[in-house]
């Protein structure tokens, strides 16, 4: 029998990656990040962004296509904080 380890490691990659996913809806649909940690949220994307070019250095195709992904989704996070919330600008 053969053991596919590329399929482990895609299996596995999507599952860490989908767990972003309701994070993003839900700031998304509340217009809110205010639970959202800054501080880890700017490491962990750090950290994914070390992992998804260190797969692209060894060819560990699951290993960047996932966190390739996951840094996306991350900052979209970080991106709808930041978006969100800003104070809004007084009427002139």
């Amino acid at each position: 029998m053969h053991f596919d380890i590329d399929l482990l490691g895609f299996v596995a990659a999507f599952c860490t990656t989908a767990a972003f996913i309701p994070q993003v809806i839900k700031v998304w649909r509340e217009r809110s990040a205010a639970g959202v940690s800054l501080g880890m949220y700017c490491i962990f994307c750090f950290g994914v962004l070390l992992w998804l070019i260190y797969g692209l250095i060894i060819h560990a195709w699951p290993l960047a296509i996932n966190n390739g992904i996951t840094l996306l989704l991350a900052s979209s996070v970080l991106v709808m904080k930041w978006r969100f919330e800003r104070p809004m600008p007084a009427n002139v």
